[in-house]
């Protein structure tokens, strides 16, 4: 853990990741840099993700570490400040109990014109980031989710 980190640092993350649903993970296909979006949730200190299994993508997580970020850049209402959040960590398929796949909601019909049916990828996280507008806030801690 970073020299600058304070406690409840932790709690800040899983606060700014249960405020969205979806976030894009981090990766490399073929030694190249590589973005794709998933839905999340956090359970037990983990992130969990939901993607399309059509697209293939969760081939080059699983067994890699990858980075995750969400943010509300979208989504900030008037006077909102800004937030990302990053999660770094290890990646590797899971099988949702059925209250976790309850908790990520309706899945849509499809994805790109392709029937959606999803995969299920588990992060143990190592590092968190969190960066905000408010104040300037940026911290910096270990793998508590």
């Amino acid at each position: 853990m970073p020299l600058d980190a304070q406690p409840g640092d932790e709690q800040l993350a899983v606060d700014l990741l249960a405020r969205t649903d979806h976030g894009r993970v981090a990766t490399t296909l073929r030694a190249l840099p590589f973005l794709a979006f998933a839905s999340h949730i956090v359970q037990d200190g983990r992130l969990l993700l939901r993607m399309p299994r059509s697209h293939g993508y969760h081939h080059a997580c699983v067994g890699s570490v990858v980075a995750y970020g969400a943010d509300n850049l979208g989504s900030a209402g008037p006077g909102e400040g800004l937030w990302s959040v990053q999660v770094v960590g290890a990646c590797e398929s899971y099988d949702p109990t059925a209250d976790q796949v309850e908790r990520f909601g309706p899945a849509p019909g499809a994805v790109d014109d392709e029937p959606y049916e999803p995969v299920y990828l588990r992060i143990e996280p190592q590092l968190s980031t969190v960066h905000t507008t408010d104040g300037g806030l940026e911290r910096h801690f270990g793998p508590t989710l």
